[in-house]
């Protein structure tokens, strides 16, 4: 079992500067950032194996890089509302948010009920966490009946007047995702974006009309037949 303090020096020890200024290009927050690409941290991640205590620990350095191995690392059935509620107030960066979700929140029952939680919260990340687990879910969870996602379709429609960009994007990225998963959700999901349509938005046409050009594309279809 790995000590704070060794994982710490480990993730340094691959720390890549001059990585930063492409990354904060991209919208991700740098302040407490190494500069480490996500697949040097899958290899950590691997190396340091399943251990939730870590996970914690990792979290609390508030270093980006380290969050998104405490995410790779920790055990799903640890996972507590509680700690969910913890570390979605702590996101300030799409790519964090995006990557906990989808190694670590997206793999626990309690996934289906922050998703309604959090689709409703003021703060930008923590709205992008609701539809960013939508995408995560429509993606992973195999087993999931049509109707839980139908289900979320009108929490997709209501949040489609958010004209943050960060919001907006993972709006976008449920519809699709769920829209991607079989015909029958191609069907509703295209349906709810004929919807998104008329609303007199900005942001709910874009995420509308990016939607549909995917959901009705060629490749798409030809995957889902």
């Amino acid at each position: 079992m790995s000590s704070v303090n060794d994982a710490l020096d480990k993730l340094k020890s691959k720390a890549k500067k001059e990585n930063l200024a492409g990354m904060a290009k991209f919208g991700m927050s740098v302040d407490k950032r190494l500069g480490i690409p996500v697949p040097e941290m899958r290899k950590l991640a691997k190396e340091l194996g399943k251990d939730h205590e870590l996970a914690l620990e990792l979290w609390k350095t508030g270093i980006e890089e380290a969050r998104i191995v405490a995410s790779m690392i920790d055990i799903p059935v640890k996972l507590t509302e509680a700690q969910m509620e913890d570390w979605v107030k702590d996101f300030n960066s799409w790519d964090v948010c995006d990557q906990v979700c989808m190694n670590l929140f997206d793999k626990t029952p309690l996934a289906w009920k922050k998703v309604i939680d959090w689709s409703t919260r003021e703060e930008e990340f923590v709205k992008r966490a609701a539809f960013a687990l939508i995408a995560c879910l429509a993606w992973h969870d195999k087993k999931a009946e049509n109707e839980k996602f139908i289900e979320l379709l009108p929490v997709i429609k209501q949040a489609a007047t958010d004209e943050r960009n960060f919001v907006r994007k993972a709006v976008n990225w449920a519809l699709r995702h769920i829209g991607k998963r079989n015909l029958e959700l191609n069907k509703a999901a295209l349906q709810t974006a004929a919807e998104i349509q008329k609303i007199d938005s900005k942001a709910a046409r874009w995420i509308a009309s990016d939607a549909i050009r995917e959901l009705e594309s060629e490749a798409v279809r030809k995957k889902l037949s």
